[in-house]
């Protein structure tokens, strides 16, 4: 792109500078070199939400350029890979045979545009997705020039990417946030100096001006003086309502004011991290976790998580505060944290191989509580560590990390800490400064929408591409179909392993069938359970209880009854590439009557919030978008105030507010913010 086309980008708006004024290409149209024409086709495909790639290139007898095509990226399909040659990475497969083509023909040195197929078999990009489009990284803009200015090596690309996103709004959206707003935000970030309570308290009441769905409650002592603070965006509550089944709670990090910091995290359909909240506490007392926990639970619609994972530091008074809260929820402790505080309590032995061997197996490799028991003690009498304190400790809160005891149990497999390790990442770089509790807040905000942005990339990926299936079956299509690309992986290596599992039926009655598998190698037998009329199947590893998965064991019983796709009923819709559509719920509440009333209403808040956030996300696109979304919006308003139900209601409200006030001084000493959670 040429000097005089980039300064007239700069002109212009920084959508207009990466879509040009053209929507649509015209036969006839013409460009001055093969340059120009990829860059004029490059930045139409952009608009309309689609990669290109350059096809056939026609010379004449004297070698000059005659014609080229520039086709869809999706054009053609994938050759298939020699599966014998060793690869780290195997590709996905994003092509799906779009015929979609524009052709230049040259005549007289100019590129004359001959002819265009505009059909395409293949959904477009999203504008939010847009930025993943692989050629359309490529198109010059505002942001590529005003980065170039940055980047003088002085900035790190961290820094300047931190600098557009402040300067350009959300990373999901290419147009700019209103200029008012960022420079009261800007200010703010300035004047907040200082960790002073009331400074934190206004900086969330000005969140929530911003997000109505932000959610924050703070907790005073006999003294008026706050002692700890809650918060959550309304993105968080979406995301809860989806993967709220399994939670992270680290207390292993504390501010320069002495606060233990406790992010609260889950895992997505992507098996990546997900914030679902954070807290500042004062300590790490049991009423405290208590206080937080039920903060938690009510903000998110009192939907308890089936697993929490915590970290081994102030294990009971965790364990005092989930019972509390969490009676349907099972507690279990981080293994990553407990491995680390074994090299410092157990330094002696942890070079040693076959302790390893033995601490491991306790650890990981057992499968009933007679099979731990045996192993616990054969490992403390064969390293003689019948006195170690710390031992006597673990084994105590044995139910808690081992997973004999916790099998039956959703817990997404994640180890507990291949995400708690990660969540220390989140504030490694503010440890090492001092900052005040705001910019903590906001160094947190600047993770999670990271996090978020993460999420949307790999979206992207899984509407765009297809994993390369290693078998030509029908059951491995059917998985790569319906899974996200990490959960594929996951279900490909079970459905490969089933070629080393050994298998001999020991029970048939006609439809109920029992067999016994063994994986070659190993000692251990399986018991597998198999219903034909239902189908239903179990296995004694439980795998598709603790991460929703077929095991291989199962799988080899569905290949030898000639199973073509997975049971419907063991497609665990968390796991899927549509995950997020549609919301997902829990039944299982044990409350008042009252509470049970709170919650009908967040479940009803809960779906409206997931049915108007993608409207409200497409309309902001555009004005006309917005317009046509404000008025249904005043259209909905007079229906509303029309319904003689719904008026009722908001009476019964209005009389709650006036005797309350704006803050409502809770019982157990907690001041909680207005929220729209109920």
């Amino acid at each position: 792109m040429d000097s005089d086309f980039q300064s007239k980008s700069l002109e212009k708006s920084d959508k207009d500078a990466i879509f040009g004024e053209s929507d649509e290409l015209r036969v006839g149209m013409e460009v001055s070199d093969e340059s120009e024409a990829y860059q004029f086709c490059n930045t139409y495909a952009f608009n309309k939400g689609f990669s290109i790639r350059k096809g056939h290139l026609r010379r004449d007898s004297q070698n000059n350029v005659r014609q080229r095509e520039f086709l869809c990226s999706k054009e053609g399909f994938q050759v298939d890979e020699d599966l014998c040659e060793a690869k780290k990475v195997r590709r996905l497969d994003t092509r799906t045979g779009c015929k979609a083509v524009i052709r230049f023909t040259v005549e007289n040195g100019m590129w004359k545009l001959s002819y265009i197929n505009p059909v395409h078999n293949h959904e477009f990009a999203k504008p939010e997705e847009r930025q993943f489009l692989r050629s359309g990284r490529n198109i010059p803009s505002v942001r590529a020039t005003i980065l170039g200015s940055k980047s003088d090596g002085t900035i790190r690309p961290a820094k300047s990417f931190s600098y557009l996103g402040k300067e350009f709004g959300s990373d999901e959206n290419d147009g700019s946030t209103n200029k008012d707003l960022r420079n009261c935000l800007q200010r703010s970030k300035d004047e907040m100096i200082g960790w002073n309570g009331q400074s934190l308290i206004n900086y969330f009441k000005h969140k929530q001006m911003e997000d109505p769905n932000f959610f924050y409650s703070v907790q005073v002592d006999q003294f008026s003086r706050i002692t700890n603070y809650f918060w959550r965006d309304g993105r968080s509550k979406l995301d809860y309502d989806c993967f709220g089944d399994v939670v992270c709670f680290e207390t292993t990090f504390r501010t320069n004011s002495n606060l233990v910091c406790s992010p609260i995290l889950g895992v997505n359909h992507h098996w990546k991290n997900i914030s679902f909240g954070c807290a500042f506490l004062l300590d790490e007392s049991a009423d405290s976790f208590i206080w937080l926990f039920e903060t938690f639970l009510e903000s998110m619609g009192n939907k308890q998580p089936k697993t929490i994972f915590t970290d081994e530091d102030k294990a009971m008074e965790k364990a005092k505060a989930i019972e509390t809260v969490f009676p349907e929820t099972r507690h279990r402790l981080c293994n990553w944290q407990i491995s680390k505080n074994a090299t410092q309590h157990l330094a002696s032995h942890c070079a040693d191989p076959e302790f390893k061997k033995h601490f491991n197996k306790c650890f990981l490799d057992c499968f009933t509580e007679v099979e731990f028991q045996n192993s616990w003690d054969d490992m403390i009498k064969m390293f003689n560590l019948e006195s170690n304190s710390w031992l006597k400790m673990l084994y105590s809160l044995r139910e808690k990390w081992c997973p004999a005891f916790s099998l039956d149990t959703f817990s997404a497999n994640i180890g507990s800490s291949q995400r708690g390790e990660n969540t220390n990442t989140i504030f490694h770089q503010v440890s090492r400064k001092t900052v005040d509790l705001v910019s903590f807040v906001q160094h947190y905000e600047q993770k999670t929408k990271k996090m978020r942005f993460t999420e949307l990339e790999e979206d992207f990926r899984c509407k765009n591409a297809m994993p390369h299936v290693r078998v030509n079956s029908g059951i491995f299509k059917h998985a790569a179909t319906e899974y996200t690309v990490k959960m594929y992986s996951f279900f490909e290596n079970e459905l490969m392993s089933i070629f080393g599992v050994r298998m001999v039926e020991v029970g048939n009655d006609g439809n109920q069938y029992i067999y016994e598998a063994i994986e070659e190698g190993l000692q251990r037998v399986y018991m597998i359970q198999y219903n034909s009329t239902t189908p239903m199947i179990s296995c004694s590893c439980k795998l598709f209880e603790s991460m929703g998965l077929l095991c291989r064991h199962a799988l080899k019983v569905l290949d030898f009854k000639n199973y073509t796709s997975i049971p419907t009923q063991y497609i665990v819709k968390r796991w899927t590439k549509g995950a997020k559509k549609g919301i997902v719920v829990s039944n299982e509440f044990c409350m008042s009557s009252y509470r049970k009333a709170k919650s009908a209403q967040s479940l009803r808040l809960s779906e409206l919030m997931h049915e108007g956030n993608n409207v409200f996300s497409i309309g902001s696109l555009c004005d006309s978008g917005t317009r046509i979304v404000r008025q249904k919006l005043a259209e909905t308003i007079k229906l509303l105030e029309s319904d003689e139900e719904t008026t009722n209601m908001l009476g019964s409200l209005s009389k709650v507010d006036d005797q309350s006030g704006h803050d409502v001084l809770l019982d157990n000493g907690s001041v909680e913010s207005p929220s729209c959670d109920g």
